[in-house]
């Protein structure tokens, strides 16, 4: 029974051995026991178990864990160290075992899970910080309103006949009060009555906007994987507008350019290249018709090797095909498949590959791992573990073989294990190494050591002593492995191919026509990463590559970019692409940032190899933080990528093989790297035009709302009589302009997605957040104060002074004359909206004129009807006797027409004139038949009445290779099932 040490009580008893399953992570890991306690099979055995658990203090640290323990038994102490491998994380579940027994060491907010909790750092859009900007305008708008209205009050009361009129004298109260109070009395009274010029009801639409509308993301069918029955998934819905703003693309490559499903291709075996050819490793050259391309046996180097795959890794089996009665190697033979757990693909595939070709790791019991080679089984002694670690890069163990020799085998970058090598095929294997990594396949080195039984008998003291420590336990850790890892003799090397993504290659070419610029990190080798990046089109074959790698000082560094430079300067004209690895990065970024960056902007692809997740998040930090402030967006797959999509502006998690913290800690997630084309070309596109346009637009209604406010205190001596009724200025933004625009930020589809995605160039019309930029927002604002300049004189004129607009020769009051502005500008505001629609649907409609028809209906009912339970009804009849006059209706379609007539002849103009490629795309779109494709951006109902349409219609055949099946359940393929 494993005796493990956990970070919170898990009451839970015996077992043999533990997989446990990190749930942030997902990933496979092994735990293990010390052999004291794993003899302790119940509860009655643990009563006598006497021990000392001492251990570091707690950290955040998941793959650190310092401790030891002191174990009593019949008057001797043994001391036993306590590693990462003895500790069970919090939230972690258990795999090929039924029950443990547990100590917790840590436990509530000191577990180190607790400890990890961060809260993300929060993201605000360039929307948002344009909204900030443009609120703080109209404060100092209103700021100077309600100043300048309180000023001229003073003004005007200079004269005697205005400050005390012989209507309205003061009290004796009123005429003793302070000057400075009565001042700031009226200047907070001006606030009050100018306040509604601040657009409050605008950062609830934006919420409800960004809420709704990113759950079209989650229906589009074309970002939902058939394969793997994942559709797009929404984490945030702030930043679904900085889509549409990404300069910058930092990606990872394996897991997100490539499939994550590592296939063995080829290895190196004392110098000579094999390959798998059915079942069988064949020496590069030769074939089945060869004389030795049909034999059976290995030999004894490819044995040797292969048994160094089988037993260096950490590789489980499924615990179905290893709890028989007889273990996985007694019951006669090898189950015909045995199904492999790994935390690593790449040891997944290496293991699999032997089994086939005849060397299968059946197993572990206990201490014991057993291989079968040629179906002969042999039982190896797992002694220590010399755990892999991104410093070392390798990783090893020691066993014992079935004669009682002490072996070490180890794996790993070649750039770890050939350097340590003393004998073996070195040269031969290095040039295979390269040869591999061109053809982009990823490498490791595989050697092995004997040791004699004086050295094994040093080798074990050094590791006790150094795994019993409780200071400095990974300093000496890392001596004793250096000194264990050493006089190695090579026995070769793998290639292991990772399979590119479909359509990657388009999806980058188009990016890059969208004046996106992609930076690929990644944490494989120089030669892998761009051979990789070369087939999948990040860099062309045409492209001037440049290099920054295996700088060991500061001065080769700085000097070999000050070359790069100058050579960019030179030739300008060609595209050029740098490759940097992760210690010239480092040695870059310590004293030459400035320089490093200009090398950077002026190329048009960079691929960053051998880095750290750390290093992935500092770049990202430092494109981030550059004088340009450009928007950046990050994606990844794995655990090493969430520091680089927690950095970027946006960052997004590809559903792959590697668990689901990147998806977890990401903004948006979705399940292939294509998919990335249609959300930011389409979805991004279409929520900032969207979202733009509605913050634009509750500026522009806001000032056509107040402004006339403003214009009517000059004819009421400023004595802050409002214009309108305190009904109609409740409900101007909740009820009567508000749905409209609304509908508008959720539907609104200026160019059709089919156009968007084919034509990637329409992107850079939005970048750089151009239509939030100073002069739309003064565009805007200008507009607003026209039309309200247009609603305030317009009516006026036509009221004049002491003109009868009734038949029966009554003239209109202040209430009317509020009364007809308002109506004028409820049309005018609601009129605007539509004449920026350019995809209507049903509900467009329905909301652009219902809110015209709602507001007539509200008023005549409102002002129609004396209310019990209103104080005073100022209104009453106001609204009738205003419909009654013919002129206040021709004065109403006047105004209308005067305020958006100039709008529409800038719009014809500059259309025609001066069009810009979207309003081309617009022409060309609208020749664009609507396509089941693009339903799911539509209104959910559109959605469900066009999907339902193809559920029951019949498909005509024009040709038999143009055939598409769309497979449908009994229900059809709906939305809501996707």
């Amino acid at each position: 029974m494993p005796f493990l040490f956990q970070p919170v009580e898990i009451p839970l008893p015996p077992a043999r051995w533990s997989c446990g399953i990190n749930l942030m992570t997902c990933v496979f890991q092994t735990h293990v026991a010390v052999p004291e306690t794993a003899v302790l099979q119940s509860v009655a055995n643990l009563d006598k178990l006497v021990a000392v658990i001492e251990c570091q203090q707690p950290e955040a640290d998941l793959y650190r864990f310092v401790g030891r323990i002191t174990i009593s038994q019949q008057m001797e102490e043994i001391v036993r160290p306590l590693g990462p491998e003895s500790l069970l994380l919090r939230g972690a579940r258990l795999k090929n075992t039924k029950e443990i027994f547990g100590v917790a060491v840590y436990t509530g907010m000191e577990t180190k899970m607790a400890l990890n909790y961060k809260s993300k750092s929060q993201k605000r859009s360039a929307v948002e910080k344009s909204m900030n900007s443009f609120l703080i305008i109209y404060l100092i708008i209103l700021l100077f309103e309600a100043i300048l209205s309180t000023i001229l009050k003073y003004a005007w009361q200079a004269e005697e006949k205005w400050d005390e009129p012989w209507y309205n004298g003061k009290t004796e109260h009123e005429r003793n009060s302070s000057k400075i109070l009565r001042f700031i009395s009226d200047f907070l009274a001006f606030l009050v009555l100018y306040n509604f010029i601040i657009p409050i009801s605008l950062y609830v639409t934006v919420e409800m906007q960004k809420f709704l509308g990113s759950f079209f993301i989650g229906w589009d069918l074309d970002l939902y994987h058939e394969e793997t029955n994942q559709r797009a998934q929404v984490n945030t819905s702030d930043l679904n507008e900085e889509l549409g703003q990404v300069e910058y693309v930092f990606t990872d490559k394996t897991g997100t350019l490539t499939e994550n499903e590592m296939q063995f291709r080829e290895c190196s075996i004392n110098g000579i290249k094999y390959q798998e050819v059915n079942g069988k490793l064949t020496p590069e050259g030769f074939s089945e018709d060869s004389p030795d391309g049909n034999r059976h046996r290995l030999m004894k180097e490819e044995e040797l090797f292969l048994k160094a795959v089988c037993l260096c890794h950490t590789v489980q089996i499924s615990a179905d095909q290893t709890d028989g009665a007889d273990g996985p190697w007694h019951g006669g033979g090898t189950p015909a498949t045995l199904e492999y757990y790994a935390s690593s693909p790449d040891e997944k595939a290496l293991v699999e590959a032997a089994s086939r070709v005849g060397v299968v790791f059946t197993g572990t019991t206990g201490d014991s791992m057993e291989v079968k080679s040629l179906g002969k089984p042999e039982r190896y002694k797992l002694l220590h573990v010399l755990e892999f670690d991104p410093n070392r890069r390798r990783m090893s163990v020691i066993v014992e073989s079935p004669s009682g020799e002490k072996l070490l085998f180890t794996k790993g970058a070649e750039s770890s294990i050939l350097p340590r090598s003393k004998s073996g095929e070195i040269d031969k294997t290095r040039i295979h190494v390269d040869e591999f990594a061109l053809k982009g396949l990823r490498t490791l080195c595989v050697a092995y050591r004997r040791f004699t039984p004086e050295e094994y008998q040093e080798v074990g003291k050094r590791l006790h002593e150094a795994r019993t420590a409780l200071q400095q336990r990974e300093e000496r850790l890392a001596d004793v492995f250096n000194f264990i890892e050493r006089d190695l003799e090579l026995l070769g090397a793998t290639g292991v191919e990772d399979k590119l993504q479909e359509k990657v290659q388009e999806t980058i070419e188009a990016l890059r026509l969208a004046g996106i610029k992609v930076w690929v990190l990644t944490g494989d080798k120089h030669e892998t990463a761009v051979s990789v990046s070369l087939s999948c089109g990040h860099f062309h074959r045409t492209m001037n590559i440049l290099e920054l790698v295996q700088h060991k000082s500061d001065s080769t560094c700085a000097e070999q970019l000050r070359q790069l430079a100058k050579r960019i300067k030179e030739d300008h004209v060609i595209q050029h692409g740098l490759v940097v690895d992760g210690t010239s990065l480092s040695l870059a970024l310590r004293e030459h940032e400035k320089l490093f960056m200009e090398v950077c902007k002026n190329c048009s692809a960079v691929l960053c190899c051998r880095m750290a997740p750390l290093q992935k998040a500092k770049v990202v930090r430092l494109l981030k933080t550059s004088p340009e402030k450009p928007i950046t967006l990050a994606i990844g797959d794995g655990a090493n990528d969430v520091s680089m999509i927690q950095e970027a502006h946006v960052g997004i998690g590809i559903m792959g093989k590697e668990g689901r913290q990147a998806v977890r800690n990401s903004d948006y997630a979705i399940a292939r790297f294509k998919f990335l084309s249609k959300l930011l070309f389409v979805h991004g596109h279409f929520y900032y035009i969207r979202i733009a346009t509605l913050v634009q637009y509750f500026f522009y209604k806001n000032v056509c709302f107040i402004t006339p406010q403003f214009l009517y205190q000059f004819f009421c001596l400023f004595s802050q009589q409002t214009l309108y009724d305190s009904v109609y200025l409740t409900l101007y933004n909740i009820c009567f302009t508000s749905l409209p625009v609304l509908i508008y930020s959720l539907f609104e589809q200026h160019v059709h997605p089919h156009v968007l995605q084919s034509k990637p160039v329409l992107y850079r019309d939005i970048s750089k957040n151009a239509h939030l930029g100073f002069k739309p927002f003064l565009y805007w604002t200008v507009l607003g104060f026209f039309h309200a300049f247009v609603f305030f004189y317009g009516s006026y004129l036509l009221m004049g002074e002491d003109t009868s607009l009734l038949g029966n020769g009554q003239m209109f009051g202040n209430w009317t004359f509020g009364t007809l502005v308002f109506t004028v500008m409820v049309i005018t505001v609601t009129m605007k909206m539509a004449l920026e629609t350019h995809f209507w649907t049903w509900i467009n409609h329905f909301v652009t004129w219902g809110s015209i028809v709602f507001y007539f209906i509200f008023s005549l009912f409102y002002g129609g009807i004396i209310w019990p339970f209103l104080h005073t009804q100022d209104m009453y009849f106001v609204f009738v006797q205003l419909l009654s006059s013919g002129s206040a209706w021709f004065a109403i379609i006047l105004i209308v027409v005067a305020c958006l007539f100039l709008d529409v002849v800038k719009k014809v103009l500059y259309r025609h004139l001066q069009p810009t490629s979207t309003e081309k795309a617009q022409m060309f779109s609208n020749r664009v038949a609507l396509s089941d494709e693009f339903i799911a951006l539509q209104p959910l109902s559109r959605a469900r009445s066009q999907l339902s349409k193809i559920r029951w219609q019949k498909i005509r055949v024009q040709s038999a290779q143009q055939v598409t099946l769309l497979k449908a359940g009994p229900e059809g393929r709906t939305i809501g099932n996707c």
